[in-house]
């Protein structure tokens, strides 16, 4: 399972969650787990490591299958190691094809393994918790994960289970807007990689606090400023990614930590 040695060219395919939003760097730029991960590999590996990421954020899972993987694995030189995330924007709407998602996903995990590259699949964080119609969304993606799990293990793809992860679902570890991990969240994730791919990793966690109380200022501005506008774009057919491009859609060298420091800090 662990990447080894040698050269490593590791491409990400999925929606917002493999782009890095809710990691925001100070230049406006996102990181997030898959950047986290690119550079643990630069730090574990003894040879060079090169890092694509085609994921854009309110991808369903349909394109992502039809034009990430495909662009992931037309990339020269070929990936050595490709993650695979998608449908949770699939799963916030109404009517969700369950079997239909399953059935993509199945397509995708076929063609990757089948092209000799690793696979690793992973399953979404899960914030259901905090959002509204949490309950709908949870019971979604607890049966998504479970068949995702045995999609990956009938084709002998690597599987990380990001949904089942408790300290996930604590508030420290989520962004303001409650859907997307923020930078604690992120780079758990990467240290949950980085872990199942084999490297000596200890799962990053943070201790958040207690708490804070649900008052109705806050739940009103929250509403105003997050729910709102989501619903706004859904009802006018929009998407937060329309018009955006993968942020590294070619190879880019990535640099290992300088020694003596943390490869996710």
């Amino acid at each position: 399972m662990r990447t080894g040695s040698g050269a490593v060219r590791f491409v990400a395919v999925g929606d917002s969650f493999t782009e890095g939003v809710g990691d925001e760097l100070a230049d406006g730029a996102v990181r997030g787990w898959a950047d986290l991960v690119a550079g643990g590999l630069a730090a574990a590996t003894d040879g060079p490591v090169q890092y694509a990421n085609l994921a854009v954020r309110g991808r369903l899972l349909a394109p992502i299958v039809t034009e990430q993987v495909p662009a992931a694995l037309g990339l020269a030189p070929a990936p050595t190691l490709l993650t695979l995330n998608g449908g949770g924007n699939d799963i916030m709407r109404p009517g969700v094809d369950a079997r239909r998602l399953l059935g993509l996903t199945e397509q995708a995990v076929g063609r990757v393994v089948e092209s000799g590259v690793q696979l690793v699949l992973i399953s979404g964080a899960d914030p259901s918790g905090r959002l509204p119609f949490g309950a709908t969304m949870h019971r979604r993606a607890a049966q998504l994960t479970v068949a995702l799990e045995e999609i990956a293990a009938r084709h002998g793809a690597t599987f990380v289970n990001a949904f089942a992860d408790a300290e996930l679902r604590r508030a420290g570890y989520w962004s303001p807007d409650r859907l997307h991990l923020g930078p604690a969240g992120h780079r758990r994730v990467a240290s949950l990689v980085l872990a199942t791919l084999g490297h000596d990793v200890a799962a990053a966690a943070v201790d958040p606090g207690p708490e804070t109380p649900r008052r109705l200022r806050a739940e009103v501005r929250y509403y105003r400023e997050h729910v709102l506008p989501w619903l706004g774009r859904h009802l006018r057919g929009r998407s937060s990614g329309d018009a955006r491009t993968g942020k590294h859609l070619d190879w880019v060298p990535v640099t290992p930590a300088p020694a003596g420091t943390a490869p996710l800090a």
